[in-house]
Protein backbone atom coordinates (compact mmCIF):
# COMPACT_ATOMS: atom_id res chain seq x y z
CA UNK A 1 0.00 0.00 0.00
CA UNK A 2 1.23 2.89 -1.03
CA UNK A 3 1.56 5.85 2.27
CA UNK A 4 0.65 9.44 1.26
CA UNK A 5 2.67 12.19 2.53
CA UNK A 6 1.31 15.91 3.63
CA UNK A 7 4.23 17.64 4.96
CA UNK A 8 3.66 20.10 7.86
CA UNK A 9 4.42 23.81 6.12
CA UNK A 10 5.68 24.62 9.66
CA UNK A 11 7.58 23.26 12.24
CA UNK A 12 7.19 23.20 16.04
CA UNK A 13 10.86 22.02 16.28
CA UNK A 14 13.10 25.41 17.07
CA UNK A 15 10.15 25.43 20.13
CA UNK A 16 11.89 22.09 21.78
CA UNK A 17 14.54 22.64 24.75
CA UNK A 18 16.51 19.10 23.94
CA UNK A 19 18.11 19.93 26.87
CA UNK A 20 15.10 19.61 28.84
CA UNK A 21 12.73 16.64 27.98
CA UNK A 22 10.15 15.61 30.15
CA UNK A 23 8.76 12.17 29.06
CA UNK A 24 5.79 12.31 27.12
CA UNK A 25 5.07 15.93 26.74
CA UNK A 26 6.77 16.67 23.38
CA UNK A 27 5.14 15.51 20.16
CA UNK A 28 7.04 15.87 16.60
CA UNK A 29 5.55 17.18 13.29
CA UNK A 30 4.08 13.96 11.74
CA UNK A 31 1.69 11.18 12.41
CA UNK A 32 0.92 8.34 10.22
CA UNK A 33 -2.98 7.15 10.34
CA UNK A 34 -4.68 4.21 8.64
CA UNK A 35 -8.51 3.41 8.59
CA UNK A 36 -10.22 -0.16 9.24
CA UNK A 37 -13.90 -0.34 7.55
CA UNK A 38 -15.37 -3.05 5.53
CA UNK A 39 -13.06 -5.10 6.53
CA UNK A 40 -9.61 -3.58 5.04
CA UNK A 41 -7.50 -1.43 5.69
CA UNK A 42 -7.60 2.29 3.90
CA UNK A 43 -5.65 5.01 3.23
CA UNK A 44 -2.56 4.96 4.72
CA UNK A 45 -0.82 8.73 5.04
CA UNK A 46 0.99 10.88 7.14
CA UNK A 47 -0.05 14.28 8.24
CA UNK A 48 0.84 17.00 10.40
CA UNK A 49 0.07 16.11 14.02
CA UNK A 50 -2.91 16.66 15.00
CA UNK A 51 -6.17 16.25 17.40
CA UNK A 52 -8.43 13.62 16.74
CA UNK A 53 -12.18 13.81 16.14
CA UNK A 54 -14.25 11.43 18.18
CA UNK A 55 -18.20 10.92 18.44
CA UNK A 56 -18.88 10.46 21.99
CA UNK A 57 -20.20 6.92 21.62
CA UNK A 58 -16.76 5.81 20.17
CA UNK A 59 -16.67 2.74 21.59
CA UNK A 60 -13.44 2.81 22.29
CA UNK A 61 -13.79 5.16 25.43
CA UNK A 62 -16.69 2.70 26.42
CA UNK A 63 -15.50 -0.78 26.12
CA UNK A 64 -11.62 -0.65 26.32
CA UNK A 65 -10.17 -2.18 22.48
CA UNK A 66 -7.95 -0.12 22.58
CA UNK A 67 -3.90 -1.48 22.32
CA UNK A 68 -0.41 0.21 21.61
CA UNK A 69 3.06 -0.21 21.46
CA UNK A 70 6.16 1.49 22.69
CA UNK A 71 8.93 1.87 20.60
CA UNK A 72 12.20 4.33 20.21
CA UNK A 73 14.38 5.38 17.19
CA UNK A 74 18.42 6.28 17.42
CA UNK A 75 19.98 8.61 15.57
CA UNK A 76 23.71 6.61 14.96
CA UNK A 77 27.25 8.53 14.92
CA UNK A 78 27.09 9.27 11.65
CA UNK A 79 23.88 10.41 11.56
CA UNK A 80 21.47 7.53 10.25
CA UNK A 81 18.22 7.00 11.92
CA UNK A 82 17.86 3.82 13.65
CA UNK A 83 14.95 1.51 14.08
CA UNK A 84 15.57 -1.32 17.10
CA UNK A 85 13.36 -4.73 16.27
CA UNK A 86 10.72 -2.98 14.71
CA UNK A 87 9.52 -6.50 13.05
CA UNK A 88 9.06 -7.44 16.55
CA UNK A 89 7.07 -4.86 17.85
CA UNK A 90 4.73 -5.19 14.68
CA UNK A 91 4.25 -8.76 15.51
CA UNK A 92 3.46 -7.77 19.46
CA UNK A 93 0.91 -5.39 18.03
CA UNK A 94 -1.25 -8.21 16.03
CA UNK A 95 -1.08 -10.48 19.21
CA UNK A 96 -2.37 -8.08 21.38
CA UNK A 97 -4.71 -6.88 18.51
CA UNK A 98 -6.08 -10.56 18.22
CA UNK A 99 -6.13 -11.11 21.92
CA UNK A 100 -9.18 -7.79 22.09
CA UNK A 101 -10.67 -9.07 18.99
CA UNK A 102 -9.15 -6.26 16.65
CA UNK A 103 -8.12 -6.72 13.19
CA UNK A 104 -4.02 -6.95 12.80
CA UNK A 105 -2.17 -4.37 10.63
CA UNK A 106 -0.05 -5.54 8.04
CA UNK A 107 3.51 -5.84 9.41
CA UNK A 108 5.18 -4.83 6.25
CA UNK A 109 3.03 -1.75 5.98
CA UNK A 110 3.62 -1.08 9.85
CA UNK A 111 7.42 -1.51 9.22
CA UNK A 112 7.46 1.04 6.03
CA UNK A 113 5.26 3.73 8.10
CA UNK A 114 7.95 3.74 10.79
CA UNK A 115 10.89 4.29 8.36
CA UNK A 116 8.89 6.85 6.36
CA UNK A 117 7.54 8.48 9.67
CA UNK A 118 11.14 8.71 11.43
CA UNK A 119 12.89 9.62 8.62
CA UNK A 120 10.45 13.06 8.07
CA UNK A 121 11.01 13.78 11.66
CA UNK A 122 14.60 12.92 12.26
CA UNK A 123 15.44 15.95 13.28
CA UNK A 124 13.61 15.05 16.42
CA UNK A 125 15.74 12.58 17.49
CA UNK A 126 17.84 13.93 20.39
CA UNK A 127 21.30 12.86 20.53
CA UNK A 128 22.16 13.37 24.38
CA UNK A 129 22.76 9.94 25.63
CA UNK A 130 20.33 8.03 27.49
CA UNK A 131 17.69 10.04 24.83
CA UNK A 132 15.79 8.88 21.83
CA UNK A 133 12.55 9.60 19.38
CA UNK A 134 9.84 8.12 21.58
CA UNK A 135 7.53 6.12 19.03
CA UNK A 136 3.77 5.08 19.90
CA UNK A 137 1.88 3.05 17.80
CA UNK A 138 -2.18 2.68 18.80
CA UNK A 139 -4.89 1.10 17.33
CA UNK A 140 -8.40 2.17 18.99
CA UNK A 141 -11.88 0.97 18.06
CA UNK A 142 -13.91 3.61 16.73
CA UNK A 143 -17.80 2.55 15.79
CA UNK A 144 -20.29 4.82 16.78
CA UNK A 145 -22.13 2.79 18.96
CA UNK A 146 -23.32 1.50 22.45
CA UNK A 147 -23.46 -1.99 22.74
CA UNK A 148 -20.86 -4.85 24.18
CA UNK A 149 -19.61 -6.39 20.99
CA UNK A 150 -16.59 -6.25 18.89
CA UNK A 151 -16.45 -2.78 16.77
CA UNK A 152 -16.39 -2.91 12.81
CA UNK A 153 -14.07 -0.03 12.25
CA UNK A 154 -10.81 1.30 13.57
CA UNK A 155 -8.18 3.57 13.60
CA UNK A 156 -4.13 2.75 13.64
CA UNK A 157 -2.03 5.86 14.25
CA UNK A 158 2.26 6.70 14.79
CA UNK A 159 3.32 9.67 16.64
CA UNK A 160 6.57 10.40 17.98
CA UNK A 161 8.41 12.63 20.20
CA UNK A 162 11.65 13.34 21.74
CA UNK A 163 12.41 11.94 25.61
CA UNK A 164 14.97 11.94 28.07
CA UNK A 165 15.49 9.10 30.02
CA UNK A 166 12.29 7.20 31.75
CA UNK A 167 13.86 6.88 35.41
CA UNK A 168 16.44 9.04 35.96
CA UNK A 169 17.70 6.99 39.12
CA UNK A 170 17.30 3.34 40.88
CA UNK A 171 13.39 2.59 41.51
CA UNK A 172 12.33 1.18 44.81
CA UNK A 173 9.46 -1.13 44.64
CA UNK A 174 6.70 -2.31 46.75
CA UNK A 175 5.53 -6.33 46.56
CA UNK A 176 1.87 -5.83 46.48
CA UNK A 177 0.30 -8.19 47.85
CA UNK A 178 -3.65 -7.08 47.34
CA UNK A 179 -4.10 -5.71 44.20
CA UNK A 180 -3.68 -7.43 40.76
CA UNK A 181 -2.20 -6.81 37.60
CA UNK A 182 -3.32 -10.17 35.44
CA UNK A 183 -4.62 -13.48 35.67
CA UNK A 184 -3.91 -17.01 33.68
CA UNK A 185 -6.34 -16.55 30.94
CA UNK A 186 -7.15 -12.62 30.90
CA UNK A 187 -5.27 -9.94 28.95
CA UNK A 188 -1.58 -9.28 31.29
CA UNK A 189 -0.18 -10.78 27.74
CA UNK A 190 -1.55 -8.25 25.87
CA UNK A 191 -0.52 -4.63 25.38
CA UNK A 192 -3.81 -3.35 26.10
CA UNK A 193 -4.78 0.75 27.52
CA UNK A 194 -6.92 -0.84 30.45
CA UNK A 195 -4.37 -3.13 31.79
CA UNK A 196 -1.97 0.42 32.51
CA UNK A 197 -5.53 1.75 34.09
CA UNK A 198 -6.34 -0.87 36.21
CA UNK A 199 -2.73 -0.39 38.13
CA UNK A 200 -3.09 3.07 38.81
CA UNK A 201 -4.41 3.06 42.33
CA UNK A 202 -2.13 0.31 43.21
CA UNK A 203 0.73 2.16 42.19
CA UNK A 204 -0.88 5.98 44.40
CA UNK A 205 -1.01 3.50 47.11
CA UNK A 206 2.82 2.01 46.62
CA UNK A 207 3.82 5.91 46.10
CA UNK A 208 1.97 6.46 49.40
CA UNK A 209 4.31 4.21 51.08
CA UNK A 210 7.32 5.96 49.82
CA UNK A 211 8.26 3.22 46.60
CA UNK A 212 7.97 4.38 43.58
CA UNK A 213 6.45 1.31 41.97
CA UNK A 214 4.73 -1.66 42.11
CA UNK A 215 6.45 -5.64 41.79
CA UNK A 216 3.34 -7.58 40.90
CA UNK A 217 2.56 -10.93 42.03
CA UNK A 218 0.35 -13.50 41.04
CA UNK A 219 -3.62 -13.22 41.44
CA UNK A 220 -3.98 -16.76 43.01
CA UNK A 221 -1.23 -17.30 45.86
CA UNK A 222 0.26 -13.52 45.69
CA UNK A 223 3.61 -16.07 45.95
CA UNK A 224 4.87 -15.90 42.41
CA UNK A 225 6.75 -12.77 40.57
CA UNK A 226 5.22 -11.29 37.60
CA UNK A 227 6.18 -8.03 36.15
CA UNK A 228 7.75 -4.53 37.92
CA UNK A 229 5.58 -1.67 36.88
CA UNK A 230 5.95 -0.93 33.75
CA UNK A 231 8.86 -3.20 32.82
CA UNK A 232 10.01 -6.72 33.01
CA UNK A 233 12.25 -7.78 36.03
CA UNK A 234 15.52 -9.75 36.70
CA UNK A 235 17.14 -10.74 39.39
CA UNK A 236 20.56 -11.77 39.93
CA UNK A 237 21.10 -14.14 42.66
CA UNK A 238 24.43 -16.12 43.26
CA UNK A 239 25.97 -15.22 40.16
CA UNK A 240 22.45 -16.63 37.60
CA UNK A 241 20.21 -14.46 35.81
CA UNK A 242 16.47 -14.92 36.58
CA UNK A 243 13.34 -14.08 34.84
CA UNK A 244 9.62 -14.90 35.21
CA UNK A 245 8.50 -16.82 32.23
CA UNK A 246 6.06 -16.10 29.87
CA UNK A 247 3.29 -17.85 31.06
CA UNK A 248 -0.06 -15.47 29.52
CA UNK A 249 0.32 -12.90 32.59
CA UNK A 250 3.04 -10.95 32.08
CA UNK A 251 4.22 -9.02 28.61
CA UNK A 252 6.78 -10.60 26.09
CA UNK A 253 8.64 -7.50 26.05
CA UNK A 254 11.51 -6.77 23.07
CA UNK A 255 14.06 -5.53 25.73
CA UNK A 256 13.46 -8.66 28.08
CA UNK A 257 13.85 -10.92 24.84
CA UNK A 258 17.20 -8.60 23.36
CA UNK A 259 18.67 -9.10 27.41
CA UNK A 260 18.07 -12.72 27.61
CA UNK A 261 19.80 -13.28 24.20
CA UNK A 262 22.87 -10.70 24.46
CA UNK A 263 23.78 -12.68 28.10
CA UNK A 264 23.02 -16.21 26.70
CA UNK A 265 25.42 -15.54 23.93
CA UNK A 266 27.92 -14.03 26.12
CA UNK A 267 27.68 -17.45 27.91
CA UNK A 268 25.78 -16.00 31.07
CA UNK A 269 23.34 -18.17 32.49
CA UNK A 270 19.50 -17.05 32.10
CA UNK A 271 16.70 -18.80 34.09
CA UNK A 272 12.98 -18.65 32.91
CA UNK A 273 11.04 -20.13 35.77
CA UNK A 274 8.09 -19.06 38.32
CA UNK A 275 10.64 -17.19 40.58
CA UNK A 276 9.08 -16.73 44.53
CA UNK A 277 9.29 -13.52 46.78
CA UNK A 278 9.70 -15.96 49.04
CA UNK A 279 13.08 -17.04 47.61
CA UNK A 280 14.28 -12.94 46.52
CA UNK A 281 13.89 -12.94 50.77
CA UNK A 282 15.84 -15.98 51.03
CA UNK A 283 18.83 -14.69 49.14
CA UNK A 284 18.40 -11.27 50.82
CA UNK A 285 19.48 -12.49 53.58
CA UNK A 286 21.91 -15.30 52.36
CA UNK A 287 23.48 -12.12 50.94
CA UNK A 288 23.23 -13.68 47.61
CA UNK A 289 20.71 -11.06 45.96
CA UNK A 290 23.48 -9.46 43.82
CA UNK A 291 20.73 -6.83 41.83
CA UNK A 292 17.47 -6.94 40.41
CA UNK A 293 16.62 -4.38 37.27
CA UNK A 294 13.32 -3.45 35.57
CA UNK A 295 13.34 -3.80 31.69
CA UNK A 296 11.42 -2.37 29.16
CA UNK A 297 11.56 0.34 25.71
CA UNK A 298 10.95 3.52 27.93
CA UNK A 299 13.27 2.80 30.79
CA UNK A 300 15.76 0.42 28.45
CA UNK A 301 17.40 -1.18 32.29
CA UNK A 302 16.37 -0.01 35.87
CA UNK A 303 18.55 -0.22 38.58
CA UNK A 304 16.32 -1.68 41.83
CA UNK A 305 17.54 0.14 44.79
CA UNK A 306 15.10 -1.32 47.44
CA UNK A 307 11.78 -3.73 47.49
CA UNK A 308 9.18 -3.72 49.80
CA UNK A 309 7.31 -6.68 50.89
CA UNK A 310 5.15 -6.94 54.06
CA UNK A 311 7.49 -5.75 56.98
CA UNK A 312 10.74 -6.16 55.26
CA UNK A 313 12.47 -3.55 52.95
CA UNK A 314 15.68 -5.67 51.37
CA UNK A 315 18.02 -2.98 50.09
CA UNK A 316 20.37 -3.93 46.60
CA UNK A 317 24.05 -3.39 46.80
CA UNK A 318 24.75 -0.30 45.21
CA UNK A 319 24.91 0.24 41.51
CA UNK A 320 28.57 0.90 41.07
CA UNK A 321 29.20 -2.76 42.67
CA UNK A 322 26.32 -4.37 39.39
CA UNK A 323 27.82 -6.08 36.74
CA UNK A 324 24.92 -7.50 34.38
CA UNK A 325 22.36 -4.90 34.95
CA UNK A 326 25.03 -1.64 33.52
CA UNK A 327 26.66 -4.17 30.95
CA UNK A 328 23.32 -5.23 28.94
CA UNK A 329 22.37 -1.45 28.63
CA UNK A 330 25.27 -0.57 27.89
CA UNK A 331 24.70 -3.34 24.80
CA UNK A 332 21.26 -2.08 23.56
CA UNK A 333 22.64 1.81 24.03
CA UNK A 334 25.75 0.93 21.56
CA UNK A 335 23.47 -1.16 19.23
CA UNK A 336 20.84 1.77 18.67
CA UNK A 337 24.46 4.30 18.16
CA UNK A 338 25.84 2.11 15.86
CA UNK A 339 28.83 1.21 17.86
CA UNK A 340 28.30 -2.37 19.08
CA UNK A 341 28.02 -4.88 16.11
CA UNK A 342 24.72 -6.08 15.76
CA UNK A 343 25.17 -9.64 15.23
CA UNK A 344 21.26 -10.04 15.18
CA UNK A 345 20.10 -8.10 12.67
CA UNK A 346 17.88 -6.00 15.21
CA UNK A 347 19.10 -2.59 14.36
CA UNK A 348 17.21 -1.07 11.01
CA UNK A 349 19.13 2.03 9.68
CA UNK A 350 16.57 3.97 8.01
CA UNK A 351 18.63 3.91 4.24
CA UNK A 352 18.89 6.20 1.26
CA UNK A 353 16.12 4.48 -0.95
CA UNK A 354 13.67 4.29 2.20
CA UNK A 355 13.81 8.40 2.36
CA UNK A 356 11.31 10.99 1.78
CA UNK A 357 11.79 13.48 -0.11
Amino acid sequence: MDIKITKSLTSRLPEVDFDNLPFGRTFSDHMFVCDYYDGAWHNPRIEPFHNLSLHPATMALHYGQAIFEGMKASITNDGTPMLFRPERHAHRLNQSAVRLCMPQFPEDLFVDALCKLVNIDQGWIPQAAGSALYVRPTMIATDEFIGVKPSQSYKFFIFTGPVGPYYTKPVSLWAETTYIRAAMGGTGAAKAAGNYAGALYPAQLAQERGFDQLLWLDAKEFKYIQESGTMNVFFVINEKVITPPLSGTILDGVTRDSIIQILRSEGITVEEYPITIDEVVQAYHDGTLQEAFGAGTAAVVSHVSEIGYKDLVMVLPPVSERKIAPHVKAVIDGLRAGTVADKWGWTMPIMAEEMVS
